[in-house]
């Protein structure tokens, strides 16, 4: 059983169509969605009318949209520190603050980016993956692999928290120039209202990093929530809350 959402050309189209479908179904939940982003970078950002609207809600209630998508990768330290110089000030600067134990920071660049044990002699797993895809002597198109869940930090008896994300596959398509990127993930979990666009948003940057470091081009991105549904984030959210949500953002 699958609902496959309709490829749409940016985040913000994808989190509205995917949104319309999933909310459609009973209960307003869905098994193993697939939204496809043709650009992933496109207009996505608060400049874009559309995606302010959601970034207001969601700043009233939860998240917001750029606090979501930072948690994936902090675009703002990449562009002022450059790579690799800025997984250091992550770790001094962010993750000293945020961490509150070895088990989970709430940043999915942390489990991205260091390898469970924590020792400075350890990989780090993102950017050996930008080093094989810029290495001319790796012809490698299909073996680029991050795995977030960790079953011996997420595997607990609590049915809420811990991370919802769980793999990232990168895959290099020849194209008629130089290779093109293309990234499909997995959730276990997915909150549309509150977690969806932030999510495409962060991941989106995410991919153009790495095409940028590794000289390809960025292709498309491909999500598969194993679950999903229509959320009210907030204590005081109502079902006519989104309702205005999903009306302003038609809007806009």
């Amino acid at each position: 059983m699958y609902l496959a959402v309709p490829p749409q050309p940016d985040c913000g189209t994808a989190w509205r169509e995917a949104v319309r479908l999933v909310d459609a179904n009973p209960g307003h939940e869905a098994h193993n969605v697939i939204i496809d982003v043709v650009s992933p970078i496109a207009g996505a950002d608060r400049a874009n009318p559309k995606i302010a609207v959601v970034n207001s809600f969601l700043e009233k209630h939860e998240k917001a949209v750029e606090a979501v998508a930072n948690t994936i990768f902090p675009q703002s330290l990449y562009y002022s520190f450059g790579a690799p110089e800025f997984f250091k000030v992550f770790d001094e600067k962010v993750l000293s603050k945020v961490r509150k134990n070895d088990r989970w920071s709430g940043y999915y660049f942390e489990r991205m980016t260091h390898l469970p044990g924590g020792s400075d002699n350890l990989p780090n797993p993102l950017w050996d993956i930008v080093r094989r895809i810029s290495d001319p002597d790796v012809t490698a198109l299909n073996k680029f692999e991050l795995a977030i869940f960790d079953p011996l930090r997420d595997i607990d008896d609590s049915p809420y928290g811990g991370q919802c994300l769980s793999f990232l596959s990168f895959k290099l398509a020849q194209s008629a120039n130089r290779k093109k990127l293309n990234l499909t993930v997995m959730y276990r979990n997915h909150y549309y209202i509150e977690k969806l666009l932030g999510n495409l948003i962060g991941l989106g940057r995410l991919m153009d990093f790495v095409a940028r470091e590794g000289q390809v081009e960025l292709g498309s991105l491909t999500v598969i929530s194993t679950h999903a549904v229509i959320d009210q984030p907030g204590k005081a959210t109502k079902r006519a809350d989104i309702e205005k949500l999903l009306a302003d953002f038609d809007s806009a």
